[in-house]
């Protein structure tokens, strides 16, 4: 079975990304069918064969998680995003753990409060307006 994956090119702490069409099997690091494009995560930038992409798809080659999401941003293929990372069974069962003393740690429900009668509120009247008298100057 094909697979559309990323194999590594880039410098120690500066990844860069072929993407290649190889069996599923083979090592992303020896011999592939086809160079589809690159792509610089640090950058962002992407440089992709949209064609040979699809091209390569309809013959059943099958991308990976995360060459499948960066085709949706693309535009290249529809659908939806895959998720990507994973958790070990072993991280797993210690969230699960968590989760569960969390729970036993929460306090219980609050009791509902009671509830207040609203008063009617006394609208306020409008003060009258005096008249003042003025200030004669002084000399």
């Amino acid at each position: 079975m094909l697979a559309i994956k990323l194999s590594r090119v880039g410098k120690r702490h500066r990844p860069h990304y072929r993407i290649i069409v190889l069996e599923k099997s083979k090592d992303p690091w020896g011999d592939f069918k086809e160079n589809l494009g690159t792509y610089n995560p640090r950058s962002k930038k992407l440089e992709i064969k949209a064609d040979r992409v699809k091209h390569w798809i309809s013959m059943g080659a099958q991308p990976t998680s995360t060459i499948h999401n960066i085709l949706i941003a693309e535009g290249i293929i529809d659908g939806k995003k895959k998720k990507v990372s994973r958790v070990s069974k072993k991280r797993q069962a210690k969230l699960d753990e968590k989760a569960k003393e969390a729970k036993a740690n929460e306090k219980p429900a609050e009791e509902p409060k009671k509830e207040v009668k609203e008063t009617p509120v006394e609208e306020a009247k409008p003060e009258e307006k005096k008249e003042e008298t003025p200030v004669e100057a002084k000399k």
